[in-house]
C-alpha cells in the first residue's frame, strides 16, 4: 500500500519567480514563504527526489502557512489562495499518484472561504483545505464560520489545522523557540477544545477533522479538560457559574450563560470527541507516539512529516518502520490505510 504523507507543504513556484523577478508578490515578500529555508526552494522535481529517497509515495500538499495572509485585506488574501490552489492542482494534475491537495481559503471572509473551499473540491478535486487554529483571534466555535462548516461536512473536505501565525505565548514570551516548540501545541488544544466545547462536531458529526503535530497536548490534557466539564456540571446544580470558578466557560454550563448561547453546548465529556479528529504522527519519539495511538485508538492517526520544514521528521518512513512500541499492523494503518481512508482513496 502507498505511503501517504498528509503533512507536507509548498512555497508556490510562482511566489518564488516574482520575488525573484520584483521582490514582491502581491504585496508579500520573500519572508512569507521562508525562502531562507533551503527546503522550501525545492522545485517540483527535486520535491519528487525527495519523496523517493524517503520512501514517501503520495504526498498530500498544503500551501506554506505564511499564505493565509487572514490579516490581509479579503480580496488580496482570496487571489492569493487561488494562486496558491492553482499551482498545487497543476502538481496534481502532472503528477496524478504523486500529489494530492489541502487548499488555502480566505478565512476571514466566510462567504468568500466557502466559495473557494466549493471550487477546489468540485473542480479541482482536492482533498481539504488546511486551516489557522484561530481567524484573527476568532476560534471556529463562533456563528460565523458555521456556513464553513456546513459546507466542509457535505462537501466532505477535511480540515487540517495548522497555526499559521503568532501562537498565544508571544504574548509571554518571544525566546528559545517557544512560539513554535510550546505555543503550536498549545494552539491545538484550544483549538480541540473549542471546536468541541462549542458544539461543532454535535452539529456537524460527518466532518473530517485532522488535528497537525499530533494534536498538540490534546491528548495529554484530555484528563484535565474531563475534569474541568464534570466540575462544571457539579457546580451548576449548586447554582455556581462555573465561569467565576473555574474560569471562563467550557461546554454545559453555556446553555446557562446568555452571552455564550448562540453556540450551543458541546452535550458529552470531551474525550468522547477525541475520535471525532484524525492526528498525525508528528510527536518525534516512539513513546509519545505510542501515547498517542493508545489515546485516540491506532485509526484516529496518520502519516504526517511537516515535509520540508525545518521540524520535519527526519527520515520519518524509516523511523516509525523502526519503532519496537507499534506492531506490523498499526505502521501500516499510521503510513498508508488511515491516510488513504481519510482522504477517500
Amino acid at each position: 500500500m502507498p505511503v501517504i504523507d498528509l503533512h507536507a507543504h509548498l512555497t508556490p513556484q510562482r511566489f518564488q519567480a516574482a520575488i525573484r523577478a520584483t521582490g514582491e508578490w502581491h504585496g508579500l515578500t520573500s519572508r512569507t514563504g521562508e525562502l531562507q529555508v533551503a527546503g522550501f526552494r525545492r522545485t517540483t522535481d527535486e520535491r519528487l527526489a525527495d519523496m523517493d529517497a524517503l520512501g514517501v509515495d503520495m504526498q498530500v500538499i498544503s500551501p506554506n502557512a505564511g499564505f493565509y495572509q487572514y490579516g490581509n485585506d479579503p480580496t488580496t488574501t482570496s487571489v492569493i489562495a487561488r494562486d496558491c490552489n492553482d499551482e498545487i492542482a497543476d502538481m496534481c494534475t502532472a503528477h496524478p499518484d504523486r500529489f494530492a491537495g489541502f487548499a488555502t481559503l480566505p478565512m476571514q471572509d466566510v462567504r468568500a472561504a466557502v466559495a473557494e473551499l466549493e471550487r477546489v473540491m468540485v473542480e479541482l478535486h482536492f482533498k481539504g483545505v488546511m486551516v489557522n487554529d484561530h481567524v484573527n483571534g476568532r476560534t471556529f466555535d463562533e456563528p460565523e464560520f458555521r456556513p464553513f462548516w456546513e459546507a466542509a461536512e457535505q462537501l466532505g473536505a477535511v480540515v487540517f489545522f495548522h497555526q499559521g501565525s503568532d501562537t498565544v505565548v508571544i504574548a509571554r514570551i518571544d525566546r528559545y523557540h517557544l512560539d513554535n516548540s510550546v505555543g503550536n501545541l498549545t494552539e491545538r488544544a484550544l483549538t480541540f477544545g473549542a471546536i468541541v466545547g462549542g458544539g461543532v462536531i454535535d452539529r456537524h458529526p460527518k466532518l473530517k477533522l485532522l488535528l497537525g503535530h499530533a494534536g498538540g497536548y490534546t491528548a495529554f490534557g484530555i484528563a484535565r479538560m474531563d475534569k474541568a466539564w464534570e466540575a462544571a456540571r457539579e457546580l451548576v446544580k449548586e447554582g455556581v457559574d462555573p465561569a467565576v470558578a473555574l474560569g471562563g466557560e467550557f461546554g454545559a454550563e453555556r446553555e446557562l450563560l446568555e452571552r455564550t448561547a448562540d453556540r450551543g453546548p458541546a452535550t458529552r465529556p470531551p474525550s468522547a470527541y477525541l475520535r471525532s479528529f484524525y492526528y498525525d504522527c508528528c510527536t518525534y519519539t516512539g513513546a509519545t507516539l505510542r501515547f498517542l495511538v493508545d489515546t485516540v485508538g491506532i485509526d484516529r492517526v496518520v502519516f504526517g512529516t511537516d515535509y520540508p520544514a525545518p521540524m520535519v521528521i527526519t527520515d520519518a518512513v524509516h523511523w516509525i518502520n523502526g519503532l519496537a512500541s507499534l506492531t506490523a499492523a498499526e505502521k501500516a494503518a499510521i503510513l498508508s490505510g488511515n491516510p488513504a481512508r481519510l482522504i477517500g482513496m
